[in-house]
């Protein structure tokens, strides 16, 4: 039996998941909540039963799970608010602003019995997917270095996003994805963090961030947002001891460079105007071999299969409590990072 679904928050996020839940197999939307009117006709007139208000939606026996597409300042309260009620709930990323409200969202699952969990998506990106099995796959060697990088040039959005007070700011609002890829990716603790904020248009909250992360086996993560790029660089820069790869942007393949032989040493130097140098010289083609690997499919939607599973007992959370906090750790060390410019110590 389908689990009904109320989506509080009807903005671009609470689209996406009503969109998504009205297709679903294992999801029906019993419909949504928002504070504003305006959202709620607009509900209405798309034939969405709407709630008049989110005691409304608490009182309905019949509601099984809450997804909170609402500002990030609001999600402990409704969070907490919504396990006490007996419902399920799946906060959006980030799933708070820091750690001590998380332990107060898991503490009222506990206590509630119900699932609490957070919608990290971007666990279904393609891109990611396939940087993950080259890192695993050992195709180019021992990884030692990962670039990945988002990339705008509309600036920070105009909406709450741009406010300290609602939990704005790319860190909260992109970084948190690139860092939780980053630790589904690397299967090591976190040694350190170091990371610049960028303020280029906004002085509240950061318009973009760069975020080295250092791992125990020694590899060195790299997160970058960036809102005022007119020109992209890479999604995803790969360097392994055997080759590099490269994924220019979310839909393209991944293109693959790796050694064939260390044994040609032979290079033409490169000229240029103030000097030659062969060490920067391009390696002779009969020495590398070039290729391509087509990105995985994948299947967002899994996300609501795995949840509704693990409320039936049938499996367990996609996105584990445990997980939840190591990422906010991550976030909250890089911003540590940016205030007192310099590197902190961590065991993440």
């Amino acid at each position: 039996m389908k689990k009904k679904l109320v989506v509080v928050g009807y903005g671009g996020m609470g689209n996406w998941h009503c969109s998504h839940a009205v297709n679903s197999d294992v999801v029906e939307l019993a419909g949504i909540y928002d504070i504003k009117e305006e959202k709620r006709n607009l509900a209405r007139s798309r034939g969405v039963h709407v709630y008049e208000s989110f005691e409304d939606v608490l009182a309905d026996p019949t509601v099984d799970i809450l997804t909170l597409a609402v500002p990030n300042d609001c999600h402990k309260e409704l969070a907490v608010r919504g396990l006490a009620a007996g419902k399920n709930v799946i906060s959006e990323k980030p799933v708070t602003l820091c750690s001590a409200d998380l332990e107060e969202m898991i503490a009222a699952s506990e206590k509630a019995g119900k699932l609490f969990s957070v919608h990290q998506n971007r666990r279904f990106d393609t891109d990611y997917l396939a940087v993950k099995k080259i890192f695993e796959s050992g195709e180019i060697g021992n990884v030692f270095c990962i670039e990945s990088r988002v990339h705008g040039s509309r600036g920070i959005p105009g909406d709450w996003r741009k406010e300290k007070e609602h939990g704005g700011g790319m860190v909260l609002d992109w970084g948190v994805h690139l860092i939780d890829q980053a630790l589904q990716m690397v299967p090591y603790p976190v040694t350190s963090v170091y990371a610049t904020l960028d303020h280029i248009t906004n002085a509240e909250v950061d318009d973009g961030c760069k975020i080295d992360i250092f791992f125990e086996n020694g590899t060195l993560y790299r997160v970058e947002v960036g809102t005022c790029n007119f020109i992209n660089l890479p999604r995803f820069y790969v360097l392994g001891t055997e080759g590099s790869a490269l994924i220019r942007d979310w839909p393209s393949p991944v293109e693959v460079v790796r050694v064939k032989t260390w044994e040609n040493s032979d290079a033409v130097p490169v000229r240029t105007a103030a000097g030659l140098t062969k060490t920067m010289a391009p390696r002779t083609a009969e020495t590398t071999e070039s290729f391509s690997v087509p990105q995985p499919s994948a299947d967002v939607h899994d996300y609501y299969r795995n949840f509704c599973a693990a409320i039936d007992g049938k499996t367990t959370q996609l996105v584990t409590h445990p997980e939840m906090r190591r990422v906010m750790k991550v976030m909250e060390a890089a911003f540590e990072s940016g205030e007192k410019h310099e590197v902190v110590k961590t065991l993440i």
